[in-house]
């Protein structure tokens, strides 16, 4: 007689949470359901001093982010979310680089923008900026990056 009622008060506790919906995403990425591809292509350097690894170290970075972190199909050109950059520079004592991007969200179009991201590293003025480069670069790319994919996909 007991199991009986609380079967009965079970049945509707079942039906009241069958129609939620809960998702968990641990890189913080809140992606709809309709999108299903991403489109990065290569950011060009617009510098006056370029810093020949700085396009494809970003471009790849970037690229690896959304294949780690999110179900998107990368493609060359014209995917549901699309990237595109330029205009990097350099400052005196801190390498500070700057990309323009403009982010496309075919399925929602609310959440394009036309953005400039900013990040920089201070290196110490005696030592030459292209020596200090390898190891800023890929420290400042990582969190442009960061600010790049989370403009995109984190609806904080």
């Amino acid at each position: 007689m007991i199991n009986i009622k609380k079967l009965i008060l079970l049945i509707p506790c079942t039906l009241l949470f069958a129609g939620c919906k809960v998702t968990y995403s641990f890189s913080g990425a809140s992606i709809s359901p309709e999108v299903k591809t991403v489109s990065i292509p290569r950011f060009p350097n617009n510098a006056l001093l370029v810093a020949p690894i700085l396009s494809s170290t970003l471009t790849e970075a970037l690229q690896d982010r959304f294949s780690r972190q999110t179900r998107l199909t990368l493609v060359p050109e014209g995917g549901d979310l699309n990237f595109e950059g330029g205009n990097e520079y350099a400052v005196r004592n801190n390498l500070t680089i700057t990309v323009r991007v403009r982010f496309t969200n075919t399925i929602d179009p609310s959440q394009n923008y036309d953005k400039t991201f900013s990040a920089f590293a201070p290196y110490n003025s005696d030592q030459l900026l292209q020596n200090a480069e390898p190891t800023l670069i890929p420290e400042i790319v990582e969190q442009l990056v960061e600010d790049i994919f989370n403009a995109a996909v984190s609806q904080w």
